[in-house]
């Protein structure tokens, strides 16, 4: 009990378990429920980027409807919409691309998921902790904000904005003892069509699990590995050595 938040020697009341642990299940289970259905502060997202000197951009995926763009119900019925762009924002791209603004290198996105709390809490620190750690003209275009994505939405971002590797932070789908884990896939030249087995994820991002110091370092272990062999996926594999001596 003192090292693991699993529900583990609970304890009996009777045949039953403790009325404490049964009162603390229903509120973690309330806790994972309100992040699912939860909506990204898009808005302060974009602001805390600004005053960070960072270029942010709104974008939604398929997901989102015209009429109600708050609407989840869409999203988690349909992951196959938060998988690609909105054609409103696909065009947004395009015309970006097309005027020469963007040939990025890495391009970092920032996407609700199954927890709009985790990215509110942990994206912009772990940025704070990674960029240092990047060669600066290797970042380039702005931090994309979607709402209503999947990991997969980062593809065609990705491809749009040609960036050579998509950092993507997502919120994970809530546990009974973390409803804001964050998660982060890292996608080699990324197109639409490219498979789970074609990226790197580092997961369970948040104060009670990995930190964001370590997470940062594994971060550019990854873009610096993914740059020697012009891959991601289960071409790129991590050991506890290398990761160890990470700078």
């Amino acid at each position: 009990m003192a090292t693991t938040a699993a529900r583990i020697s609970l304890g009996l009341t009777g045949p039953s378990i403790p009325t404490r642990e049964q009162l603390r299940f229903q509120l973690d289970h309330a806790l994972a429920r309100d992040a699912v259905h939860a909506t990204m502060d898009s808005a302060g997202l974009l602001q805390q980027l600004r005053q960070r000197g960072m270029e942010g951009m709104l974008l939604r995926s398929a997901a989102c409807q015209e009429t109600s763009p708050r609407d989840r119900r869409v999203y988690l019925r349909r992951p196959d919409l938060g998988r690609r762009l909105h054609e409103s924002s696909r065009d947004e791209l395009m015309g970006r691309t097309k005027s020469g603004v963007d040939d990025g290198r890495i391009v970092f996105a920032i996407v609700d998921g199954l927890s709009a709390l985790a990215v509110e809490r942990h994206a912009l620190p772990l940025m704070d902790a990674t960029l240092p750690l990047l060669q600066p003209d290797k970042v380039a275009g702005p931090v994309c904000v979607v709402q209503q994505g999947r990991v997969a939405v980062g593809d065609e971002i990705g491809h749009l904005l040609r960036a050579e590797l998509m950092v993507l932070l997502i919120g994970e789908r809530p546990g009974l003892s973390a409803p804001d884990s964050m998660g982060v896939y890292l996608t080699w030249a990324p197109r639409p069509g490219r498979t789970d087995a074609e990226r790197n994820c580092i997961s369970n991002i948040r104060l009670e699990g990995l930190n964001y110091a370590d997470a940062a370092h594994r971060i550019a272990f990854y873009v610096r590995e993914a740059r020697r062999l012009q891959s991601t996926g289960f071409a790129l594999k991590e050991s506890a050595s290398s990761t160890a001596t990470l700078e």
